[in-house]
């Protein structure tokens, strides 16, 4: 096709413009970093070289993933690169809700293993049970199935069925059940119930889009109740998404309140998030439990609880991370992560902490900060709206320290192997006259000594597991308590109830409940 002569001459002269225009650019960009064609160069240079004369045709998408990674990895821990596949379940962990059968699942002996259905479900209206064995889906033996191939078989549509058979202790024959998949809520409230009659306990796992409507519901619940003191645990929660966050905090902290704010090189990214006000529950008294698993949105409620001075914070040190993301999306679905600003508490604390240093390290620090008793830095000061002395530095560092309970490498196997799980599915399943009262269940049944040498017997048939006598005595009470944990959750059917067991043996829960005068004295510091 021949194009006419003008139009040959303005393209040639819109040619000529553009080269013109980025000669200039480039300048001014390798004025600024003049080595930085030198390091294309390189990258270009081996990856010609690798596409020539590698070994064996190399895959050039995992070669890009793999150099993408390598350099958010130079830039901080949290810059990350994320696959498209990857992406996609993340999405859906953070989105609340899948559609599927509605159980919690894990593979133990090779089999499908239910630990509990989750409440509402189309598995918990049907009677499926915590303990069951599927061993067929869509009559297809399910032995040996791995954790992908269950989410493949069953999740799937909202209304489509899928067969199942299950074993279950105590019934002779198998069952089989057709299930209508539907949607399936991801709880960000693992737990919520009444300690004790003036006290509720709620269990946040992670901020979701739906946490502040979950967390709003639990607090209306637990006050029909008559609660007037609350323990919001946010230990081993590594947070979510910002807004929730920023929403939590506001059911305790009054509108107008500033609860955290961002700051990075672009100034777009300085932005400050105000409590509400909405539903806020400002009469309660609080206790926010934290440890080096609390993380980002976790440390932002903390962090805005402690800085107003409207609850106590208790436990260990948090993680630190303070660091902004903001996603990058590429056309396959795929998307970067970059760090673009640092979250600030209201007294201007830095939520992160340094990370100069290996990837490695800058996790066994967090480790080692919780295993420890390292002394607080108190190089960074600031003060609370009450003018009280706050620490920065890095993570939130709770008000009163609650020492951690850390069991041995023997009660560590137990767990791996999922000990505690098989036995109890096994003992309940040949005592089922326990699965009636939950009360009593809770205050009178004690694990005895009888069930401690079957449950001894169990862990020796395990080929990876050696008896260790000091970590067994150093550990029986967390062992026993453990125990009976699941067999709540097996006999009644439900994780509410494993929790309240778990709770009685919690050496900070116990103690956090002690300090309520302290987070009543915290609080009234705001009025003066």
């Amino acid at each position: 096709m021949k194009f006419p002569k003008k139009y040959t001459l303005a393209l040639i002269l819109a040619l000529f413009i553009a080269t013109i225009i980025w000669w200039q650019l480039t300048d001014t960009l390798f004025a600024r970093n003049s080595s930085l064609d030198e390091q294309l160069g390189k990258f270009n240079y081996l990856l010609f070289q690798i596409r020539g004369k590698y070994v064996e045709e190399p895959d050039l998408s995992k070669l890009i993933d793999g150099a993408i990674t390598g350099m958010l990895e130079a830039l901080d821990p949290h810059s990350v690169y994320i696959s498209a596949e990857d992406q996609s379940r993340i999405s859906e962990q953070f989105s609340g809700e899948f559609e599927g059968i509605g159980i919690s699942f894990i593979i133990q002996n090779k089999l499908l293993t239910v630990i509990s259905p989750i409440p509402g479900t189309p598995a918990d209206r049907l009677g499926i049970r915590a303990g069951d064995r599927i061993i067929e889906i869509d009559g297809e033996s399910a032995y040996g199935i791995t954790s992908e191939e269950v989410f493949r078989k069953l999740r799937g549509p909202k209304g489509s069925p899928v067969e199942v058979t299950i074993d279950r202790d105590g019934v002779p024959e198998s069952m089989d059940f057709t299930i209508i998949r539907d949607k399936i809520p991801i709880h960000s409230v693992e737990t919520a119930f009444m300690f004790d009659q003036n006290t509720g306990y709620i269990l946040l796992n992670q901020f979701t889009s739906n946490t502040s409507s979950e967390l709003e519901e639990a607090l209306r619940d637990l006050e029909s109740y008559e609660m007037t003191q609350l323990i919001l645990d946010l230990r081993g929660n590594s947070g979510g998404y910002l807004d929730q966050a920023v929403k939590v905090a506001g059911k305790f902290i009054p509108k107008g309140e500033r609860i955290v704010f961002t700051r990075g090189r672009d100034p777009k990214s300085e932005r400050s998030f105000y409590s509400q006000g909405n539903d806020a529950h400002e009469n309660l008294d609080l206790i926010i439990l934290i440890n080096h698993g609390s993380a980002s949105a976790s440390e932002i409620v903390a962090g805005a609880v402690q800085d107003l001075d409207r609850g106590l914070v208790a436990g260990t040190k948090s993680f630190g991370k303070g660091l902004v993301q903001t996603p990058f999306p590429f056309e396959d679905g795929s998307l970067v992560r970059l760090t673009t600003a640092r979250y600030y508490t209201p007294s201007g604390r830095l939520i992160q902490r340094p990370y100069e240093g290996p990837l490695s390290e800058y996790y066994r620090r967090a480790y080692l900060d919780d295993t420890t008793d390292t002394e607080v830095d108190t190089s960074e000061v600031y003060f609370t709206k009450a003018n009280r002395k706050v620490y920065g530095g890095g993570g939130i560092e709770p008000d009163v320290k609650l020492k951690s309970h850390y069991f041995s490498s023997y009660t560590a196997k137990l767990l791996n192997n999922r000990l505690f799980f098989e036995y109890a599915a096994q003992y309940a399943g040949g005592h089922p006259e326990l699965g009636v009262d939950f009360d009593y269940f809770l205050r009178q049944f004690e694990v005895t000594d009888d069930m401690m040498n079957d449950f001894l017997e169990l862990a020796a048939s395990k080929e990876d597991i050696t008896f260790n006598e000091e970590g067994y005595r150093k550990d029986l009470p967390f062992i026993k308590n453990l125990i009976k944990a699941e067999l709540a959750q097996n006999l009644f059917n439900g994780r509410l109830y494993y929790y309240q067991v778990r709770i009685q043996g919690d050496p900070q829960i116990q103690e956090a409940v002690s300090l309520f005068p302290q987070a009543r004295r915290i609080a009234s510091l705001r009025d003066k």
